[in-house]
C-alpha cells in the first residue's frame, strides 16, 4: 500500500457533516476514509465520463466498415496515417 502523504482539507455544514459521519458508520469506515473512498469513485466516474464517447452500434459498425474501406477513401485513409504519424492513433 502506498504511502499517504497528502491531505486536504474541507469546510462543512453541520448538516453535510451529520451526514458524511451516518454514512461512514453504515459502512464502518472513518469518517476520512469513507470521503477519500468517496471522491475518488466520483473522480473515476468524471473522468470517465469526459474521456469516453458513447455511440450508438449501428454508427460504430458503419465507422469500422468505413475504415475497413479505407482503400477506396483516400481521405479517410489520409486522415487516419495523419493521426498515426501525430501517435494519436497507436
Amino acid at each position: 500500500m502506498a504511502t499517504k502523504t497528502e491531505r486536504v482539507e474541507a469546510r462543512l455544514s453541520s448538516a453535510q457533516r451529520e451526514t458524511i459521519d451516518r454514512a461512514a458508520a453504515f459502512e464502518g469506515q472513518s469518517l476520512s476514509s469513507f470521503i477519500v473512498a468517496a471522491a475518488a469513485e466520483k473522480a473515476e466516474q468524471v473522468i470517465a465520463a469526459q474521456t469516453t464517447t458513447a455511440v450508438p452500434s449501428e454508427y460504430f459498425d458503419r465507422l469500422l466498415a468505413a475504415i475497413d474501406e479505407a482503400e477506396t477513401a483516400p481521405r479517410l485513409k489520409r486522415a487516419a496515417s495523419r493521426a498515426q504519424e501525430r501517435r494519436h492513433i497507436r
